[in-house]
């Protein structure tokens, strides 16, 4: 079972962003809220710039304001940004 298998038979009404099953981390649970997707912003950013050439700049732009800006409903998917400890 892939990913996006697990997230539908989860809960059937969570919607996942096209195009972005590589970037997807899980699902976030909240009280008294619908169970929504989980995307890894990094991964959702390289995406943009690996598969559709996009500079980092350009991908930054599209992802805010395509993605993250898209609002579908009270299921629509989360995007994190995780926290990478520097390297000394």
């Amino acid at each position: 079972m892939d990913i996006i298998e697990w997230v539908t038979d989860y809960d059937e009404e969570i919607l996942t962003a096209d195009g972005f099953d590589y970037a997807l981390i899980g699902i976030c649970e909240r009280i008294n809220q619908p169970t929504i997707a989980v995307y890894d912003t990094d991964k959702c950013l390289n995406l943009l710039t690996e598969r559709d050439g996009m500079t980092r700049e350009e991908a930054e732009e599209y992802f805010y304001f395509n993605v993250v800006g898209a609002w579908v409903g009270e299921y629509t998917p989360c995007f994190v940004s995780l926290y990478k400890e520097e390297e000394n």
